[in-house]
């Protein structure tokens, strides 16, 4: 029998968060708790649809089922363009845009990875390193791994995971060679929380400007990490608007507008000049033209609806409140629960870290023991979405917590 021609293909782990969901879903206990994957919960413990959503599908319930453009639904990339950068910002008016829709932030990511490659190939004929946070979201270095790209990393937090490690990230980026490129979490930092301050976004900045490296920012958590769209948006806005830093902006609607499923995003390239944007976006035209046609169209339509009605983006801001503030109440409430307990060691950093992510610091050991003796899901780093609890949950994790460290730090 002949061998086949896959024999030389490696077997390759499942996902750790989507297998950590799989295992959860495959639990019969009534009595347990998803904190792994990233979705926003209501305070059921149910997926929420938001209002805004719920009304722009009834808008475009009689949306025909034509291809799209290549590049996306026209009045999606024009709205989501000037969500992220301000519509009457001079890099739109001087049309200095480049941008394409995309399946949500993950296929931003890797598009704009795709055509960055081919930029310093045709420019320079070598491939730049890509540089990610340690840690960072999972997906980060094979994104950029499968493109082509060398990627490296470096310690974004402190060793204690008390806060931001400006010093290393100051020193990587004034280190790092001249067109190297930087993945930025425009906010939110998945998974620490720790994000920079304005004033350290600034300091950033005029480093990246200094030594001519390029950003990307990974922008999945918009509005969700203050409640306010523009807040979130400041890292961005200050690159492309006060530096003229050129940029890459990967934005996802999959955590602002609950469109999990839909893989809505964009990809958007802030250019020094409208020539070589109408180039990127010919290119970027290109790639998509290679890879899946043309995009999918719900997910654009109703983004677009969201965004081209004022009543209905009105009640978007509000929707975006409600999620940020519930998330912040639940930081709370599982930081006053292991205080009350008096449970050891320090867990102030709770509400310190935004958005919807928080690292609680438990040992491996600790998180497998919560997980098979309590239910308690959450990844092997004790990384934990806070948007998992609610009112009915987080006394009980907490206790779970106070019990299982108390068990292991006593030994």
């Amino acid at each position: 029998m002949s061998s086949s021609i896959f024999s030389a293909v490696p077997y390759i782990p499942p996902d750790p968060i989507f297998e950590l969901t799989k295992q959860y879903n495959a639990n019969p206990s009534l009595l347990k708790v998803n904190l792994g994957q990233g979705t926003y919960k209501d305070e059921n413990g149910e997926p929420w649809i938001l209002p805004a959503v719920r009304a722009a599908k009834e808008k475009i319930r009689t949306a025909n089922h034509e291809y799209l453009p290549i590049l996306g639904l026209t009045s999606f990339r024009s709205r989501a363009t000037e969500l992220l950068f301000g519509q009457d910002s001079d890099v739109i008016k001087d049309g200095r845009v480049a941008s394409c829709q995309a399946l949500s932030g993950t296929g931003a990511l890797h598009t704009a990875g795709k055509i960055l490659y081919r930029a310093a190939q045709a420019a320079r004929n070598t491939i730049p390193t890509v540089y990610i946070t340690n840690p960072s979201w999972s997906n980060h270095r094979q994104v950029f791994e499968s493109i082509g790209f060398p990627v490296q990393e470096f310690e974004y937090t402190t060793a204690d995971n008390s806060g931001l490690n400006m010093g290393c990230l100051t020193q990587t980026l004034t280190q790092a060679p001249a067109h190297s490129i930087f993945v930025f979490h425009a906010s939110a930092h998945n998974p620490s929380g720790w994000d920079p301050t304005a004033e350290q976004w600034k300091a950033i900045g005029e480093i990246v400007k200094a030594k001519g490296l390029f950003p990307i920012f990974d922008a999945a958590y918009l509005g969700m990490t203050s409640g306010d769209f523009d807040t979130d948006a400041f890292a961005i806005r200050y690159f492309v608007h006060e530096l003229g830093v050129e940029s890459a902006v990967c934005l996802s609607f999959a955590k602002s507008l609950g469109l999990y499923g839909e893989r809505i995003g964009l990809c958007a390239f802030a250019t020094s000049s409208s020539t070589i944007a109408t180039a990127v976006q010919s290119t970027l035209a290109q790639l998509i033209r290679v890879e899946i046609s043309n995009p999918p169209a719900f997910g654009a339509r109703v983004v677009a609806a969201v965004l081209e009605d004022e009543d209905l983006r009105a009640e978007w801001a509000q929707n975006l409140v409600t999620m940020s503030e519930r998330i912040k109440a639940m930081r709370w409430a599982l930081y006053e629960g292991l205080v009350e307990l008096g449970t050891p060691g320090n867990w102030k950093r709770i509400t310190e870290q935004k958005g919807m992510f928080c690292i609680l610091g438990l040992r491996l050991e600790e998180v497998l023991h919560l997980r098979e003796k309590y239910h308690i899901y959450m990844a092997d780093s004790s990384r934990v979405s806070i948007a998992g609890l609610n009112a009915g949950n987080v006394r009980y994790v907490a206790e779970c917590i106070d019990r299982t460290v108390r068990e292991f730090r006593s030994r």
